[in-house]
């Protein structure tokens, strides 16, 4: 499928080939849905990663080898922005968004099936937010990279035709649903962050990008990379995160929230009363993402601990599901839920339904909140009382959903809270 252009945006799709590092033998195939302004002159970008359990099929081989020949790529049958379709907030702000899917093997017949835990795969959100900010909407990165070798006014010219951001912005907003929430965790802590934990954790990181499998051509390392030409993530906003750590094959995100805590960055998380898949925990998905126990270990807890000056901010849907979430219905995303033991007294949100509403509406002002240069200038207060979270901060946001409220009273919750800001 080529370019397609819908009314004054233009969508999008890129394939390619990402090495997390020169020195590592591990490949992964990368697949981007992008969503941007005809007019090329976006705010912001969005990058979301998808949750887990969407487009499974058994054919995925088959139907690979068969793509080769006719070059529709069984990646792009996954095809997230079809059950998060958050671009009318999109619209509304003159951002750019983008999804993200890799195929991480997990087991055979579903080579994208991931069940959370990999630092990997928000990994892989980084890099694409960084391959569109640099390149742009093309698949051709390697030809322009030739340019610069040669001439870096000649490149500067022949970019201007791909790259859909306004000159100079790279702010990026790491989003996700599920695991991909926790899996934005990774992405929102910056290049040199996920270079540092990838070193001291085995999950080296310098990625280089390449167009094929077969005698590819290839980019250059991201450490070579201008600073502007990398994604600078402004804000993190989670649906639900679900982290997981299974011994020996996933570590989990600990380490990234950690780092997270201390990092000056709009950080949001919202979760719903009715969701088991986030709240509950067992032997291999822990820590649960937040808790009413303020002694229970969650995600929520590593992000923001007590006394931290944590920019991390929660809060709490209520009726709200695991795929109340979703623009369309997914029944492999319903099986996250089919066992669920909350709310048995109430009619959690369906996916699009008044939560899926919510969360496209939360996102736009996330928007518009993290655009421009330095947005809150390091000041936390900034962002507590932007737009966005004094629009969040009520009992019925918008008066599309009912928040659960905290103990001591107001919507949302933070470290410090009552006694940070006036």
């Amino acid at each position: 499928m080529g370019l397609v252009r819908i009314n004054t945006y233009c969508f999008d799709r890129i394939h390619l080939w990402v090495r997390y590092d020169k020195n590592s033998a591990s490949f992964i195939e990368v697949v981007i849905e992008v969503f941007y302004p005809v007019t090329r002159d976006a705010d912001g970008l969005v990058m979301f990663s998808h949750g887990f359990l969407i487009g499974i099929d058994p054919l995925f081989y088959p139907k690979k080898l068969a793509g080769a020949v006719t070059g529709d790529n069984p990646l792009f049958g996954i095809n997230p922005s079809r059950y998060y379709n958050y671009t009318a907030a999109a619209v509304e702000n003159n951002w750019a968004f983008a999804c993200v899917s890799a195929s991480h093997l997990q087991f055979e017949g579903v080579p994208w099936l991931d069940f959370g835990g990999n630092p990997r795969v928000g990994q892989d959100a980084y890099a694409a937010a960084s391959y569109l900010i640099k390149y742009g909407s093309t698949d051709y990165f390697y030809i322009l990279d030739e340019t610069k070798r040669r001439s870096r006014s000649a490149f500067m010219e022949e970019i201007k035709k791909n790259r859909f951001m306004k000159p100079d912005c790279n702010n990026v907003i790491f989003a996700g649903h599920s695991v991909g929430g926790a899996h934005a965790q990774v992405a929102a802590c910056g290049f040199e962050t996920i270079r540092e934990i990838g070193r001291a954790t085995g999950y080296s990181y310098d990625p280089v990008m390449y167009d094929k499998e077969v005698l590819p051509r290839s980019s250059d390392p991201m450490s070579e990379w201008e600073p502007e030409e990398r994604a600078n993530p402004v804000g993190l906003l989670q649906f639900s995160p679900v982290d997981q750590r299974i011994p020996f094959l996933t570590p989990g995100m600990e380490s990234y929230r950690k780092a997270l805590s201390e990092k000056p960055l709009a950080s949001l998380m919202i979760v719903g009363e009715c969701d088991c898949a986030c709240l509950d925990s067992n032997v291999i998905q822990k820590p649960p993402a937040w808790s009413t126990d303020p002694a229970r270990t969650t995600q929520f807890t590593q992000l923001s601990p007590k006394g931290s000056s944590s920019w991390a901010v929660v809060a709490n849907i209520a009726r709200g599901s695991h795929c109340g979430y979703l623009t369309e219905d997914s029944s492999v995303c319903s099986l996250a839920e089919s066992q669920c033991q909350r709310c048995k007294e109430k009619d959690p949100w369906k996916p699009g339904s008044a939560q899926s509403l919510f969360s496209n509406a939360i996102l736009g002002k996330m928007m518009e909140c993290c655009s421009g240069n330095d947005p809150f200038g390091g000041d936390f207060c900034l962002w507590k009382n932007s737009t966005c979270l004094s629009w969040l901060d009520m009992p019925e946001p918008g008066g599309l959903v009912g928040l659960v409220p905290f103990s001591g009273g107001g919507h949302i919750d933070y470290a410090g809270r009552g006694s940070r800001c006036p």
